[in-house]
């Protein structure tokens, strides 16, 4: 008998089921992960939208999602009439990697417009000019530089990287003179060699020009006005295949760039200052700091604080100022974040009502304390429960890893845990594994907790008890 023809009978059948199965298959993948233009996404009802951690493009503040792009990008999100999801990826290769895989629909972040990849990319939405720029005091007693040339001879210090790269470059097209001091320590930040500047320690340093921006609304006395490279076009990003989605960003940005909401948060990040004008004690004839001082005593024992302790939160947070506005949107005596506020029983429209304020602020340092009893000392707990109210609990929580992954005691706050927080704003130490909430400005907590344990003692030595 000859089996041969059966068994290729067979051997073809099994052939054809496993080939329609497999084409079957490549079907549902394509129209799972196919083309995801304008009118997909307005029907899954959710713009994903691709960017990095950083000072002007997306954080956490507070426990609130914060940034200039991050409001942008929900502003876009409302015209379209979907809701956002915030994917961040660890830096610029990623974020064109994560979006040609289709893990987003659109970057949201000054990307650099290059020939490398118009190929791949549609460049749309928001685009803006980017260049390096010297910081530089513009109150001290030397005039500001106006030109390149003056800085023949200028002791400028900075980061390793775009920044090194451009002034050494720079100091060959001058034919040298430049003083270039690298700062390669960890422990030192962009942010922190601008606020040296600021302070005097030291004259120059170079950044991109919108950081520089948001910095000057820190410090002041910063000038940022001379520019050291060529201006670099930086805009949002689509896929090619995504036309439709490109069209639309470009109309909308067109349109929105005059819009109320816009102009609002270009203020906030790159204008509005960031520091508080403070003022001395009320009266130290009468042993008083504020006008507020029997709400600080009434309400410090539900949390067995010195009232003197939560006085001296309250001058940094306001200047005992009870209709005082942050930048981020914080009110009030005590500086609740809307959400907070509601959160802790503050009612609507008693944000800026003193005695509601500080009801709430100590509600939310009890919520805080029972959140950090890994820290056993009560003494030393009270530095972590400051720094999370300034910062917000998720990025101590970032700071304690660290500092355990890297040797240091992770409950003591000083030269231990605040070494952490300042390298936050690093991206080495914010992308770390052990890192959940990414970016952070540390040195605002840093000097933060300091100045209200300072000024405490300060006020345990004038005012009584």
């Amino acid at each position: 008998m000859n089996y041969r023809l059966p068994l290729l009978l067979l051997l073809t059948l099994f052939l054809c089921v496993f080939a329609c199965r497999n084409n079957h298959h490549a079907e549902e993948g394509t129209d799972e992960g196919g083309v995801r233009d304008l009118a997909q996404i307005k029907d899954s009802g959710e713009l994903v939208v691709l960017t990095l951690y950083s000072s002007t493009s997306y954080f956490i503040y507070r426990g609130q999602e914060m940034g200039f792009q991050y409001e942008l990008s929900e502003q876009f999100a409302k015209s379209l009439g979907v809701k956002l999801r915030i994917e961040v990826a660890n830096n610029v290769s990623d974020l064109i990697s994560k979006l040609l895989a289709g893990e987003g629909d659109i970057i949201a972040y000054n990307l650099p417009i290059t020939k490398e990849w118009k190929d791949s990319l549609l460049y749309c939405g928001e685009e803006v000019i980017t260049h390096q720029v010297i910081v530089q005091r513009s109150n001290g007693k030397t005039k500001p530089l106006t030109d390149v040339t003056q800085l023949i001879g200028k002791e400028v210090y900075v980061k390793p990287g775009k920044y090194y790269n451009r002034l050494v470059n720079l100091n060959n097209e001058l034919g040298g003179g430049i003083q270039i001091h690298l700062v390669e320590g960890d422990s030192i930040t962009l942010e922190d060699l601008m606020s040296q500047v600021s302070q005097g320690k030291i004259p120059y340093t170079v950044a991109d020009n919108d950081l520089a921006r948001l910095n000057k609304t820190y410090y002041p006395n910063l000038n940022t006005n001379l520019s050291i490279s060529f201006d670099q076009r930086a805009s949002w990003a689509v896929r090619k295949d995504c036309p439709q989605l490109a069209e639309a960003a470009d109309k909308w940005y067109a349109a929105n760039v005059i819009s109320p909401e816009y102009t609002a948060s270009m203020k906030r990040y790159f204008e509005i200052s960031k520091s508080i004008p403070h003022s001395p004690i009320l009266s130290l004839r009468e042993g008083r700091i504020s006008h507020y001082d029997h709400l600080f005593k009434k309400y410090a024992k539900e949390i067995g604080w010195d009232w003197r302790l939560l006085a001296s939160l309250a001058y940094t947070e306001s200047n005992f100022d009870t209709t005082a506005v942050s930048w981020a949107g914080a009110r009030g005596l005590m500086q609740l974040m809307p959400r907070t506020a509601r959160a802790m029983g503050v009612p609507p429209g008693k944000e800026q009502n003193p005695e509601e304020s500080i009801k709430a602020a100590v509600k939310y340092i009890a919520a805080t304390d029972r959140s950090l009893q890994a820290v056993t000392d009560k003494q030393e707990r009270i530095h972590f429960i400051l720094a999370s109210y300034n910062a917000g609990l998720g990025h101590i929580n970032d700071a304690m890893a660290l500092a355990e992954k890297y040797g240091k005691n992770k409950t003591v706050w000083k030269n231990n845990v605040e070494n952490y927080i300042l390298l936050k704003s690093n991206e080495e130490y914010f992308t770390d594994p052990v890192c959940r909430n990414g970016y952070f400005r540390g040195i605002e907590t840093y000097n933060f907790v300091r100045d209200i344990t300072e000024r405490y003692q300060s006020y345990k030595k004038k005012i009584k008890k």
